[in-house]
Order: structure tokens, then C-alpha cells, then sequence
């Protein structure tokens, strides 16, 4: 067995020399943080600006676009400050804060999906009762959970088990810090993390995919049964909400197929390209997908920015 040890530095061996394409590569990481940042803030202060978006499902998407930030800052900072250092070392501590940053941010988020899927369950198949159901107390509790049980749950898999394992290296063949990676390099027992990293990608992950599905089966089932009105309504507000899932989604399960299995044979830029593909295009995606699809979001947006028609 090798010497075991406790790391005080990682090393991202994804980096690659580009010469000066590396500044080209700056440009683009920096372009794609302002845009996520600009988008996202920009529609947080439209919803909270503006009393008639103050429903639930609105301030739901308010949540969706703050984990975005939350998101994009736990990463876009760490590549822009790697793709211009000639030393691609990060210190454990930081590197465990950004795992937890990253992985609480892909749990708030398939949370928030699925909250907001059964918000439109409940407004579009029990339409009478949304009111008494959705109150301002249910909102602020679905919202804290949101938030508290991914960071939780993050928090007690990196410091209490990932940080806690003796490593035989600390060489992270990524662009970012990465759990499963981590725990590759460990030379201790890994079953109980690897048992529980199972439980919580089946239960976080492939659990709210089918909760999310399972209403939206609801949904259109009303809607087929309903009128020409409530289908243009129901397929307006959900269009959005599904392609968002479905791209998130489709990011997060090449990221485990990736992390699972050897893709060696892959070129190196595509699999550097798709294991960011979870945490760049969605801040990106979300916003565009809510400010153009949503008519309301769409109006209140014109009426900021031209002023109202008298």
C-alpha cells in the first residue's frame, strides 16, 4: 500500500500550456461570468422591484437566479484566476470549499425545479385551492429548505467525509476541485462515502427528476382535458421550467458518467468543455429562458427599461 497522507495542496492536472490562447480563453470565461452576473441581477431586480411579480412562482425564480450567482461565483473567480497561473495548485481548504460550493449549488438547483413544478401543479390542477396552499408561511419553508438541506447534507459529505480520508496523492485530473475525485485518491476505506454519494445522487438528483416529471404528467393531463386558454397558459408557463430541467439535467448526468468512468479516449478540451457544461450554460440558459418566455417578466422588463405608454 502507499504512504498515506494528509494533502495541504492539490493539483489540477486538466490544465494544459495553450502559449497565449490563454488569454483568448480568459476573454471567454470573463465574458460568460459578466453575462451570468449582468442576467441574473438584472432579473432579481425586476421581480423584487415590482409588486405584481411578487406571487410565488416569481419568487421562486428569484431563489433559481441567486443560486445561479452562487453558483457561477463558486466557479467563474477559481478559472480565471487558474488559466492565467503558470502553477495549477489550489490549497485543500479552498479546493473542499469549493467542492461544497459546487455541489450545494447542483442540489439548490434541482430543488428549486422541483418546487416550482409543483407551485404550477398546484396553480394550473387545483387552481381553487392555490391560494390556501401556497401561503406567504409554505413559500418561506420551501424556500429555507431550498437553501438549508443541500448546503447541509454538502457540508456533512466534504468536511465530515471527504476531508476526513488519508490520500495517497493530489493530483485532480479537472479544471475545478472535484468530490469523486477526491476520494479516488484516498488510500483509507471509501465504501461509506461512496454508499452515501449513491443515496444522495439517487435521492437529490434522479428522485426530483421523477417528482418533476411526475406532476408535469399531472399538468398536461389537465390541460388536455381543459380549454384552448388553459393550455396556451400552461405550455407558456412550463416550457420554460422543462428545458431547464432538461438541460441541467443532461449536464449533471455526463458529469457523473464522467467522474465513474474512464473517458481517456476522449479529447482533452471535450471533456474539459463538457464537465463545465453543468455550471456554465444553466446561469447562462435560465435567465434567457424566463425573461423571453414569461410574458410578465417580458412586460414589467419593457416597461423598466422604455418607461409605460401612456
Amino acid at each position: 500500500m502507499k504512504n498515506s497522507t494528509q494533502v495541504s495542496y492539490f493539483t489540477l492536472a486538466a490544465y494544459f500550456d495553450t502559449g497565449l490562447l490563454k488569454y483568448f480563453y480568459f476573454l471567454i470565461i470573463m465574458i460568460l461570468y459578466v453575462s451570468a452576473l449582468c442576467a441574473n441581477v438584472l432579473l432579481i431586480v425586476v421581480i423584487c422591484m415590482n409588486r405584481s411579480l411578487h406571487e410565488p412562482m416569481y419568487l421562486f425564480l428569484c431563489s433559481l437566479f441567486v443560486n445561479e450567482l452562487y453558483g457561477s461565483t463558486g466557479l467563474f473567480p477559481f478559472l480565471l484566476v487558474q488559466i492565467l497561473s503558470d502553477v495549477h495548485t489550489v490549497s485543500a481548504s479552498l479546493c473542499f470549499l469549493q467542492v461544497l460550493c459546487l455541489y450545494s449549488y447542483g442540489g439548490i438547483e434541482f430543488m428549486t425545479l422541483a418546487v416550482m413544478s409543483y407551485d404550477r401543479y398546484l396553480a394550473i390542477c387545483h387552481p381553487l385551492q392555490y391560494n390556501t396552499r401556497m401561503t406567504f408561511n409554505k413559500i418561506a419553508m420551501l424556500t429555507a429548505l431550498i437553501w438549508i438541506y443541500p448546503l447541509l447534507i454538502n457540508a456533512f459529505i466534504v468536511y465530515c467525509l471527504t476531508a476526513s480520508l488519508q490520500l495517497c496523492g493530489n493530483i485532480i485530473n479537472k479544471v475545478y476541485c472535484d468530490n469523486y475525485s477526491i476520494i479516488k485518491l484516498a488510500c483509507s476505506d471509501t465504501t461509506i462515502n461512496n454508499s452515501i454519494g449513491l443515496v444522495y445522487t439517487f435521492t437529490v438528483i434522479f428522485g426530483l427528476i421523477l417528482l418533476i416529471l411526475y406532476t408535469y404528467m399531472r399538468i398536461l393531463k389537465v390541460c388536455f382535458s381543459g380549454s384552448k386558454q388553459t393550455r396556451q397558459k400552461a405550455v407558456s408557463t412550463c416550457t420554460p421550467h422543462l428545458i431547464s430541467l432538461l438541460n441541467f439535467s443532461f449536464g449533471c448526468f455526463f458529469e457523473i458518467l464522467q467522474s465513474r468512468f474512464n473517458m481517456n479516449s476522449l479529447p482533452n478540451i471535450l471533456r474539459i468543455s463538457l464537465s463545465l457544461y453543468w455550471l456554465t450554460c444553466q446561469p447562462l440558459i435560465n435567465p434567457l429562458l424566463y425573461g423571453l418566455k414569461m410574458s410578465k417578466i417580458r412586460t414589467v422588463y419593457k416597461n423598466l427599461l422604455f418607461g409605460k405608454r401612456t
